[in-house]
Formats: structure tokens, sequence, C-alpha cells
């Protein structure tokens, strides 16, 4: 039989937001694949999963997470987690790879699978989707995402701040990833395209150290790596006056 490899997404870090699936796919997997950096700090992922997994199940995977200007450095570093995981195939009928929010959304898991897949011929490949911090942020703020025939934009800000600024500009509503290191950047595109004073930022959701508070409280200061930013649409005409 071939072996499997299932991407699981545990969510933003709140331990309660794993889906009752993605509870299984963890438990019923030989080993658990966690992301780690080479600082080998524990990782939103692995402080999930150790809520419903035993330590001793859970196997630690160098990856090249925040990597961008070294492309060597990079691909050496996605080789190499590669063929760990792929050495971990070899010797399990299933392997679950935990990543946070969404295995299909932004993910490590992703470029892992794409590795995988010329590693490990006959290789299986599922997905266990999990909230996203975008789902999560807007529960938490009380910021509707979507209403009507509202289209939503979700924007990397390690892409620059020029692309969230001409997405701002359009209609919807815009969620931003990954822009604590340009909250300065993030602040002024807002100003400029007058959506400042209805969104909402997060970070560290569901954590002891979480912060959910108005953009409007942005400053120079920078913020945390996986901040999440809501500009929810502009909204005019009563309830229903989108549909």
């Amino acid at each position: 039989m071939s072996s499997r490899l299932v991407g699981v997404g545990v969510g933003p870090g709140d331990p309660e937001l794993v889906t009752v699936k993605g509870v299984n796919a963890l438990r019923e997997a030989d080993v658990v694949v966690v992301p780690v950096m080479d600082t080998m700090e524990r990782g939103r992922a692995e402080a999930t999963v150790l809520h419903y997994v035993p330590e001793e199940k859970v196997v630690r995977v160098v990856f090249a997470l925040n990597e961008r200007s070294d492309r060597g450095r990079r691909e050496a570093a996605w080789d190499a987690a590669g063929e760990r995981v792929a050495e971990l195939l070899r010797q399990h009928a299933s392997v679950a790879f935990a990543t946070i929010g969404d295995p299909n959304v932004y993910s490590t898991f992703t470029y892992l699978a794409q590795t995988i897949a010329e590693l490990v011929p006959g290789i299986v490949v599922e997905t266990v989707p999990g909230i996203t911090a975008m789902q999560d942020l807007a529960a938490r703020s009380g910021a509707v995402l979507t209403e009507g025939t509202e289209p939503l934009t979700l924007v990397p800000v390690t892409a620059g701040a020029a692309v969230l600024k001409d997405a701002l500009a359009g209609p919807g509503t815009v969620v931003a990833y990954k822009f604590g290191r340009q909250a300065h950047e993030v602040a002024e595109a807002l100003r400029e395209t007058g959506r400042l004073d209805d969104a909402v930022w997060g970070s560290a959701l569901g954590l002891p150290e979480e912060s959910v508070r108005p953009a409007a409280d942005l400053d120079e200061a920078p913020l945390p790596y996986l901040s999440t930013l809501i500009a929810p649409a502009r909204r005019e005409g009563g309830r229903g006056g989108k549909l």
C-alpha cells in the first residue's frame, strides 16, 4: 500500500479551533511532523498538536520558514526537510504534517507536498482544512468578512505594501497576512484609501499574548510577523444593501 502524507490545518493558535476531523487525522497518523525554525523554538503548530497527541509521536523538522533573501539557503533547507519527511514515509504508512491555519492557504505544506511527490513515488497526499486567522480575527473582533455580492481579497504583505494598497482601492473586504514588519506602510495605505477607521488587526490569536485592536492604533512600531488585518467593505444602503 502507498504511504499517506496528510496536511492537517490546526488553526491559528487556539487549540479549541482544531476541527474534529483534524484531531482524528493527527491521532490516526503514525507520526506527526511539525515545522520549526533553525532556532528550534516551539511554534504554534507544535504547541497546538501537543494538546491532542503525545510528545513522543511528534517529529520536529527544520524548515527555512522566514528565509527570503538567500534562495540557495532556502532551497537547501527545503531539500533537507523533504528528505527527512520522505524517510519517515518510507518507515510509516501514515505521516501527518501539522500547519497553522489551512494547508491550502499560504502554507508550508504546499511546498513540502511538491518535494515529497518527487522523492516518494506513489505517495498519496491529502489535506484536512483548518480554520484561518482571518476567520478567527473576524469572530474575535466582530468584523464581518463578506455580505451579499461583496468580493473578499486576501493579500500577503510580504508581496509589498503596494499590492495591499491596490487591493484597498478596490471593492469588498481586504484581508492582509504577515504584515507585522510593515505596520507603518500598512497604516499609510489604509489612510490613503480611506479604509482606516473600520479596519482591525490582531496577533497571537487564541494565545495568552493575544492582541486585537483597531487599525487606527497602528504606529511605526513593528508587530509580530504573523499579524492579520481586516479592512471591511464599505457598506451603505442598510441591511442587505448588496444582495
